[in-house]
């Protein structure tokens, strides 16, 4: 039964991957990722012996801590990929406000009796 629930599970996960790929909810790059994921967690609920496995081939004693320490890892390598993307995200939106800044200074100077030096009067 609890094979089922994660086969289950794992499909859905896929799915809604999918789905949100399709939608454009989500990038393609990051899609990648959570695609390899959803598999991996597909291939582990089907074949439970493979965790078995690399945990005796690593070292690990207990498959679980395998199997925590690699959503650990995971998590922390998305978190600092997201931390780049709002850096990045961050300093696009600086230099995009300070042109727009700059284009309406000069867009205010070009207007009639702001700014402009008047031919007339002298």
């Amino acid at each position: 039964m609890i094979v089922f629930l994660g086969i289950a599970f794992a499909l859905l996960v896929l799915a809604m991957i999918v789905w949100m790929l399709l939608t454009q909810r989500l990038r393609e790059k990051y899609a990648v990722l959570w695609l390899i994921i959803g598999v991996a967690m597909l291939v582990l609920t089907v074949f439970p012996g493979l965790l078995v496995w690399l945990s005796d081939a690593i070292g690990v004693q207990v498959p679980a801590n395998l199997l925590f320490i690699g959503a650990i890892a995971l998590l922390v390598g998305v978190t600092l990929h997201q931390s780049w993307e709002i850096s990045t995200a961050e300093e696009e939106t600086r230099r995009v406000a300070e042109e727009v800044a700059i284009l309406r200074a000069e867009v205010e100077s070009l207007k009639p009796g702001r700014g402009t030096i008047d031919p007339d009067v002298r």
